[in-house]
């Protein structure tokens, strides 16, 4: 139930009212969203305007999520000028609003002839049982990609009503855990002190879910301009992923045929393989380091190159007699070298569970974020000389990455 706040004749005064009702709900850390509906005028597909409260580089912004018929474009800005654009737009663009805060809900209606009304009611229960802002609250359900996206329709993520399909529940899960730890990485590398547009280059892209995450995310949520290339060998993948940017009309997003030792050399700023089977991984991780990539992201798969020259010290034999030892051995030898190898070239290098077993069983994560914003320099000898120690310890000969940044210093 809602009650009139302005009186007939007083409207006038009511959206200077909703404005300071948005500002102390803002303040007070009761604001949940805003939503701006009845567009009147250009763009004409543009349908309403949906308002959050967000962090970017520790200070509170609103965003505003525009929806178009067939996309949505996401502007951050400033509480203070967010509020200024509000102010304009309530009467011009939109004739309707509708605030939700923690403790109730608050519509502006303005008619054609200018006439204002403004009500208040009870929040609903979604709102009213929240007990933390927005920006808190998404944080902690890690909901980094809303359901809404319309690039989550394109590629059956969700429905045409938003609805996640059941069948996806892994994959969105997956989307989520990997926008997650790229926004970490994104915030702590040089990146997020830089204005330029970010170069994205995301080999064995397959069905692009995280292709177009990436993008979505550093359009939309970071507002930063970006080229987002999805690299992939299988042509049907290549020609899908480009209907869907055509079809959602995407700016700064391509897929391309090739594989990570074929595709051109160029300048990347973020690096992914997820799932390169065996050495690709050591491809892919070297292109980044070649690259001066701010970002290296990569999910290694099919360990293969070292398993067959690793001699089992003699301390080690009657564990690694038996095989599913001496696989996860050969796993954790190689890439703990190929972490060390990033850290002697300039990177902080985490290795951690991407996503649960449960979810797939390729689920280890090599995340390496550049020390150095100006390039790169003389590899760490104390680093490289732990290496060594490795190869002599286990009796390994090769290692590709370790092949490849030789030959590069060479």
């Amino acid at each position: 139930m809602f009650t009139e706040l302005i009186p007939p004749q007083a409207d006038r005064q009511a959206p200077a009212q909703f404005i300071g009702l948005l500002s102390d709900a803002i303040e007070s850390r009761t604001f949940v969203r805003l939503v701006l509906a009845k567009h009147e005028g250009s763009p004409p597909d543009l349908q309403r305007a949906t308002v959050r409260l967000v962090m970017l580089a520790d200070a509170p912004h609103l965003s505003f999520v525009y929806r178009h018929a067939t996309r949505d474009i996401t502007k951050n800005h400033p509480v203070g000028e967010g509020l200024a654009l509000v102010r304009d737009l309530l009467g011009t663009a939109f004739k309707h609003a509708h605030l939700h805060t923690l403790t109730e809900e608050l519509q502006l209606r303005i008619s054609k002839k200018g006439r204002s009304t403004l009500q208040r009611g009870k929040a609903a229960p979604a709102d009213a049982e929240a007990s933390a802002p927005p920006a808190q609250h998404d944080r902690a359900k890690h909901r980094h990609v809303e359901l809404s996206r319309p690039f989550l329709v394109a590629l059956g993520v969700t429905d045409e009503r938003g609805q996640l399909v059941p069948a996806m529940a892994r994959k969105w899960r997956q989307i989520n855990k990997f926008v997650e730890v790229f926004s970490h990485a994104f915030a702590a590398s040089p990146l997020a002190q830089q204005k330029a547009p970010v170069r994205v280059l995301d080999f064995g892209s397959g069905k692009g879910y995280l292709t177009f995450a990436i993008h979505d995310h550093l359009r939309g949520a970071l507002g930063r301009e970006t080229q987002v290339t999805g690299v992939e060998l299988r042509e049907d993948m290549v020609a899908l992923g480009n209907a869907a940017v055509s079809t959602l009309a995407l700016d700064g997003l391509q897929f391309a045929r090739g594989d990570v030792r074929e595709h051109a050399e160029g300048d990347t700023d973020v690096m992914i393989a997820l799932h390169a089977c065996d050495v690709a991984t050591d491809y892919a991780i070297h292109r980044g380091i070649r690259s001066h990539a701010a970002i290296i992201m990569c999910s290694p798969c099919c360990h293969k190159e070292l398993r067959p020259q690793m001699h089992s010290p003699a301390l080690l034999r009657p564990m690694l007699q038996h095989g599913i030892h001496l696989g996860q051995q050969a796993e954790m030898v190689t890439d703990s070298l190929r972490a060390l190898l990033l850290e002697a070239h300039g990177y902080d290098t985490q290795v951690f569970e991407f996503v649960a077993l449960e979810h797939t069983s390729k689920n280890k994560m090599i995340l390496a974020v550049k020390r150095d914003p100006h390039g790169a320099r003389a590899a760490s000898p104390e680093v490289l000389r732990q290496v060594q120690e490795i190869k002599a310890f286990y009796g390994v000969a090769e290692h590709c990455l370790e092949t490849l940044l030789r030959a590069d210093a060479a």
